[in-house]
């Protein structure tokens, strides 16, 4: 019996300044076929060459075209926009998510057209569902909190001056009073961009009402639900916990092998900026002594006899419990938070975060 192609899929590897594409085509018997393969300038010039490239291609009319591109930082998104105004068909997937499907399917070398390649393959046989752009509202607080950590770094680092020159033997007074100046100036630009980030949240009805939910966590401030939202684009990539604490970089890696043991460790491997604006809320909870953190922690420190891990696991037990509050539409209740008996991190992300 001969196969018949029965959807077109394209796959799209992107970096700052060019992008590659892979055409393909699976059949009847899930066969996918290669059609072609090229590159593009990543501007409005390569979009337009991308689609009139697609169009050329495109031989069979009826038969639909799906495109897949990964996260990648934020060169992904103007083509993303400019696809999505176009009617077509996109997927954003997760880098993770590419690179284990990519394994599994025997990809073992690594380049802008072989990872397009897999894009491809992995559009054509997988049903994947498209592409929801970021609000207006969730796109600004995304750059308003990325401007507000900018700043509290370099305040950071203007106060670690400011005490190493103090505590020296050499005082510059004019170092000093410049350096202050500094620090003074970027508090009330911190101010400012805090002041319209409160703005943002609360001219918009639908986050005022799901920050509502999260904000009743004692030490956990608008400002950081803010940047998680932002993050995460409202976490509208992820269908479950795991796939959020993996994007954070708090899934746990472990290296055991025979009577080797190594040790249990988080990833990294994930957005620093998440797990950055968590430090601050996870001693908050603890100091605060809400109940679930305040217990995980002593727990842990128990175990372990390290606070920074305990910490470590307070901040990702606020993470999934505010995607829980966020996706079930709840608002926070301490006595419905479920008890975390599990000491180890890899054990507590397999616990539900609210109790029925």
């Amino acid at each position: 019996m001969k196969s018949q192609a029965f959807k077109y899929a394209v796959g799209i590897d992107i970096s700052k300044s060019e992008f590659h594409v892979c055409l393909s085509a699976i059949d009847s018997l899930q066969k996918v076929t290669i059609k072609a393969s090229r590159s593009f300038t990543n501007d409005s010039r390569g979009f337009q060459g991308l689609a009139n490239w697609v169009q050329s291609h495109h031989k069979q009319s009826e038969l639909p075209i799906v495109y897949l591109m990964e996260a990648t930082g934020v060169y992904y998104e103007n083509l993303a926009w400019f696809l999505h105004h176009l009617g077509c068909h996109i997927t954003v997937i997760l880098p993770k998510k590419a690179k284990h499907y990519f394994k599994g399917i025997g990809l073992k070398s690594k380049n802008d057209k072989i990872d397009a390649r897999g894009l491809a393959q992995m559009a054509a046989e997988q049903n994947l569902d498209a592409w929801t752009p970021i609000s207006p509202q969730i796109e600004q607080l995304r750059a308003l909190t990325r401007h507000h950590q900018v700043f509290q770094e370099q305040k950071t680092i203007y106060n670690n001056q400011i005490h190493a020159i103090e505590h020296s033997h050499y005082q510059d007074e004019l170092i000093l009073d410049d350096l202050r100046e500094v620090v003074n100036l970027i508090d009330q630009k911190l101010k400012a961009i805090k002041k319209k980030i409160d703005k943002v949240v609360e001219e918009d009805s639908f986050l005022k009402e799901k920050f509502s939910l999260v904000l009743p966590i004692k030490g956990v401030g608008l400002l950081t639900i803010a940047t998680i939202v932002a993050e995460t684009n409202g976490f509208e990539f992820f269908e479950n916990q795991r796939q959020l604490t993996s994007y954070a970089g708090y899934d746990v890696t472990e290296r055991q092998s025979g009577k080797y043991a190594g040790k249990q460790a988080i990833s990294k491997q994930g957005n620093a900026r998440i797990r950055k604006v968590l430090c601050m809320p996870a001693f908050n909870v603890v100091r605060f002594q809400e109940k679930s953190f305040a217990n995980l922690f002593e727990r842990v420190y128990q175990r372990t006899n390290l606070k920074m891990k305990a910490y470590v696991a307070v901040q990702r037990k606020i993470l999934v419990l505010i995607y829980a509050l966020w996706k079930k539409n709840e608002t926070y209740d301490p006595n419905k938070v479920a008890p975390t008996s599990e000491a180890t991190l890899d054990e507590v992300a397999k616990q539900p975060l609210l109790q029925e």
